[in-house]
């Protein structure tokens, strides 16, 4: 029994060593930094942003305080288990990284939906990609990137389910386990995240429900590296919403180098690996 323990054990070591060097590999966790440039850079894509900043800001500074007035204190006993003298910080931390979960996932499921659609299409129209994108909307001859988009005529983004909450809840215990828990949770929800980041890209492509698991099973890894980059920068205090932004400008980018053909089997592009392999 213990050796087959052991055996079981190895293989799945050997299982998220293979991946993680694979996710090395693709440098697509790349994509939501240079979504970060590519959104600044281009004035454009602020509008769907500016448009949602007063309720996105008023929502952040209600779920920040409600999580301190509520959370805070029985965290930090908790944390007084784990964390010992710095359980009041660690806490703190927490509380802030918690907060900005909630207000991305109350952003995205009722204020923001829209505008990152417009932002993800935007980005497609910027890199010539239009012809992808009128499967999804209406293409107007309007001046500048957001004014080529018209109606849409699909929503692809999902809701955040009830299915979704209770396992955000199931995987937030693990940050009371220090340092090993809070990576465990964030490899976890960007095992997720990576593929949703693409739905649009799925819904504008027309793709069945067999072909979106054919190519996120072949490009696992590279997903689930973009989706841990993306979560940890949508885990910033009072940053949360404004990298919900750059980070669909990443996923868009990345979708426009697949779409284009530039992108290897194992997730990314030639030249995005290169830059990887210079900044090592």
């Amino acid at each position: 029994m213990a050796d087959k323990v052991k055996e079981v054990a190895r293989g799945e070591a050997e299982s998220i060593k293979a991946q993680t060097v694979q996710a090395a590999r693709s440098a697509a966790y790349l994509y939501p930094l240079r979504g970060i440039y590519y959104f600044i850079a281009h004035r454009d894509l602020w509008q769907p942003l500016i448009k949602k900043l007063a309720p996105t800001m008023s929502l952040g500074v209600g779920v920040t305080t409600f999580m301190f007035l509520f959370t805070y204190l029985p965290q930090m006993a908790v944390m007084a288990f784990t964390s010992g003298p710095f359980a009041a910080i660690s806490a703190a931390l927490l509380v802030l990284s918690e907060s900005s979960t909630l207000v991305t996932v109350l952003g995205k499921t009722f204020l923001i939906e829209d505008a990152l659609v417009d932002t993800f299409d935007g980005v497609l129209v910027s890199k010539n990609t239009t012809n992808l994108v009128s499967e999804g909307r209406q293409i107007k001859a309007g001046s500048g990137v957001m004014g080529k988009l018209g109606k849409l005529t699909k929503k692809p983004f999902e809701k955040f389910t009830p299915k979704a909450i209770i396992r955000y809840f199931m995987y937030l215990p693990l940050n009371f386990i220090p340092v090993v828990g809070t990576v465990m949770f964030v490899v976890l929800r960007g095992k997720r995240a990576g593929p949703a980041a693409h739905q649009r890209y799925f819904q504008l492509k027309q793709w069945s429900s067999s072909q979106k698991r054919q190519h996120i099973e072949e490009f696992k890894a590279a997903y689930t590296s973009f989706g841990v980059a993306a979560v940890l920068l949508e885990l910033v205090p009072l940053a949360s919403i404004l990298f919900s932004f750059t980070n669909t400008t990443g996923a868009a980018l990345w979708a426009v180098d697949m779409e284009k053909g530039n992108v290897t089997t194992d997730g990314t592009a030639p030249k995005l690996r290169e830059q990887a392999q210079k900044a090592q």
